[in-house]
């Protein structure tokens, strides 16, 4: 149940939560339109984000890597983008056409509680901006064959089809696959950036090969092995496991 994972955050920002009693009362019954429950975002990133709606002037290139520092925010105000006008390219263009204060709303609808009983989230929250963070730093050494800051969206999203299982989600039967099939419709329900579907699209292939899932692998090369994300392999990334 959502009382377990994640809270609202209305009572902190006194931004509304809508169905907030609902969604903590029972499981949720997940439907394929864009009524999905709200992602959870770290304390932290709220506060950054509150501070700065009160500074004077706000750097947009701050701001921005403020929220893809943390999976939940940027997946919330991608969503908000893509409802307001359709397929969002970057999290820049989303705040600067959304306002600071619609994107703090956004994000803020729910956050992570303590460690210890938040533990997934917060695991694979970090595992993500890791994995983001390494695949912004390659792409900048491709001589502009790969856009660092699309780089770094695909490795914040790569685990995108866990969010089910690690937020207690109900996935509907006829809807049942592993979590590449998962995330390929999460990103297409949500409207997603073009790359962020694509490198899904790479990785359901049977051969999960292409510049995407390349890029990835190398990351996970490089980064702490989660044992949130079905990436971490001891003997490298299996992108696709079949039954």
């Amino acid at each position: 149940m959502f009382r377990e994972t994640i809270v609202p955050n209305a009572s902190v920002f006194g931004f509304p939560a809508a169905s907030s009693l609902w969604a903590e009362s029972q499981p949720f019954q997940l439907e394929f339109v864009d009524d999905l429950p709200d992602l959870p975002a770290l304390p932290e990133t709220l506060l950054q984000m509150e501070l700065k709606l009160h500074e004077f002037s706000v750097d947009l290139r701050d701001i921005s890597q403020l929220v893809l520092s943390d999976l939940g925010a940027t997946l919330q105000i991608l969503r908000l983008a893509a409802r307001e006008s359709g397929p969002p390219a970057r999290i820049e263009d989303c705040i600067a056409d959304l306002g600071l204060e619609a994107c703090l709303q956004a994000a803020g609808r729910r956050t992570v509680l303590s460690e210890a009983r938040h533990r997934g989230v917060i695991e694979l929250w970090a595992h993500s901006r890791e994995v983001a963070q390494l695949c912004r730093r390659m792409a900048a050494t491709t001589d502009g064959r790969i856009d660092p800051e699309q780089a770094c969206l695909v490795g914040l999203t790569h685990a995108l089809g866990m969010l089910p299982g690690i937020l207690s989600w109900q996935w509907p039967e006829n809807r049942a696959g592993n979590w590449v099939d998962k995330g390929v419709r999460l990103a297409q329900l949500w409207s997603l950036p073009l790359r962020v579907q694509e490198s899904f699209a790479e990785m359901q292939r049977l051969d999960g090969q292409g510049p995407w899932t390349t890029l990835l692998r190398k990351a996970h090369a490089r980064s702490r092995v989660s044992p949130r994300c079905p990436m971490c392999e001891v003997s490298g990334p299996q992108l696709c496991p079949r039954a």
